[in-house]
């Protein structure tokens, strides 16, 4: 049987998993800052995936402006058009330079596609990159096979599962 569920190629990644990841992708993007004005300006979180992230790396790299930019992608597990429902300010961000744009995932790359048309001088970083979306994305800390289903701590709720062999 070649059909499978979501669950069952699943790549799950706990709330420690993603702080980890997350600082790993803030130390990467250390190298990429701007040197001539002392770093980056701004980080423009996409929401609601790159908001946690987002927040780590401004953390670890002090960047202190923090914005978002709202696009929908999905119905639930359902890709459909991408559409900017949100943007950050604009004189804050311009065309994007200086500014470091923040998501969990790339996956067809349309997310960033979009939102890369609008900041064409921005530096993109996702913590999770899929090939199909890595030609969108600058920097990325891993890369998970297309058809893995990505499960993040905030989609989830701890909850007894049986066991796979046996009930003793």
């Amino acid at each position: 049987m070649t059909d499978r569920l979501p669950h069952e190629k699943g790549f799950h990644i706990s709330w420690d998993q993603i702080h980890r990841d997350s600082r790993a992708l803030a130390w990467r993007l250390q190298e990429f800052a701007p040197q001539d004005d002392g770093g980056w300006r701004v980080v423009v979180a996409i929401t609601r995936g790159g908001m946690a992230p987002a927040m780590i790396v401004a953390r670890e790299l002090d960047i202190r402006i923090v914005d978002t930019i709202a696009v929908k992608s999905y119905n639930h597990q359902t890709r459909a058009e991408a559409n900017v429902l949100k943007a950050p300010d604009a004189a804050l961000v311009g065309d994007g330079e200086g500014v470091l744009i923040v998501d969990d995932l790339v996956d067809s790359g349309k997310t960033l596609e979009l939102v890369r048309a609008r900041y064409p001088k921005a530096h993109f970083a996702t913590v999770y990159a899929k090939p199909a979306g890595r030609a969108q994305v600058d920097t990325f800390i891993t890369e998970v096979s297309q058809d893995t289903w990505i499960f993040f701590p905030w989609d989830m709720a701890l909850q007894y599962v049986e066991p796979y062999r046996g009930r003793d």
